[in-house]
C-alpha cells in the first residue's frame, strides 16, 4: 500500500494535469516508445518553442486527470507508454509537430487528441497537422487584404505615369492683344 505522501503527490499531479487540460485549447496523447534521447530532446525543444507543454505521465494519472477535466473517450488508448502535449493558444502546434515526428519514427505514434475539451479522431489530428502555422495563416490573410489596395495603388500610379507622357508641356500664355476701340 502506497504511503500517504506518495498518494498526495499523485493527487497533485492529477489536479495539475486536469487544470492543464481544462486550460488548453488542444492536446495530443502519444506513444513515445522506442525513441532515442537525442530525438526526444529535439522533439521537446520544438514543442517548447511552439508553446506546447509535453509531459510523460502514467496512464492511470492521465485517465484520472481526463475524467476530472471532463474529457471522455481517452481511456481506450491509454496503454503502453504515454505522453501528453497541451497547447494553451495554438490549436494546431501540438498536432503538427507530433504528427511530423511520428511520420519519421516507426515506434512513435499519435494515439488521440482533443480540441476544446472534445476528443477528436486520428484523421482530424492528421488534418490539423497539415494546416500551416498561425503566423503563416495570418500572413496569408494579411496578403489577401493588401492585394486589392496594392492593385488600386498600381492602377493610380499607371494613370499618373500615362498622363505625364501624353500631356504636352504647358506653353506660356500669350499676351492678350488690346481690344480695338
Amino acid at each position: 500500500m502506497p504511503s500517504q505522501k506518495v498518494l498526495e503527490e499523485k493527487q497533485k499531479i492529477v489536479n495539475d494535469l486536469a487544470d492543464r487540460i481544462q486550460g488548453s485549447v488542444a492536446g495530443v496523447i502519444v506513444s513515445y516508445e522506442g525513441i532515442t534521447v537525442a530525438d526526444d530532446t529535439k522533439l521537446r525543444k520544438d514543442l517548447r518553442e511552439a508553446g506546447v507543454k509535453y509531459t510523460v505521465v502514467k496512464n492511470t494519472l492521465i485517465k484520472r486527470a481526463a475524467e476530472k477535466a471532463g474529457l471522455n473517450g481517452v481511456e481506450e488508448v491509454l496503454n503502453g507508454t504515454s505522453a501528453i502535449a497541451t497547447s494553451d493558444e495554438d490549436y494546431v502546434a501540438a498536432a503538427r509537430i507530433l504528427q511530423k515526428f511520428a511520420d519519421g519514427h516507426k515506434t512513435f505514434a499519435v494515439k488521440t487528441g482533443y480540441l476544446d475539451n472534445e476528443v477528436i479522431s486520428l484523421e482530424k489530428i492528421q488534418s490539423l497537422a497539415k494546416l500551416p502555422s498561425r503566423e503563416v495563416l495570418l500572413a496569408n490573410v494579411l496578403g489577401a487584404f493588401q492585394a486589392p489596395i496594392a492593385s488600386f495603388a498600381r492602377a493610380v500610379q499607371a494613370i499618373v505615369d500615362k498622363s505625364g507622357e501624353d500631356v504636352p508641356a504647358a506653353e506660356p500664355a500669350e499676351a492678350e492683344a488690346p481690344a480695338e476701340a
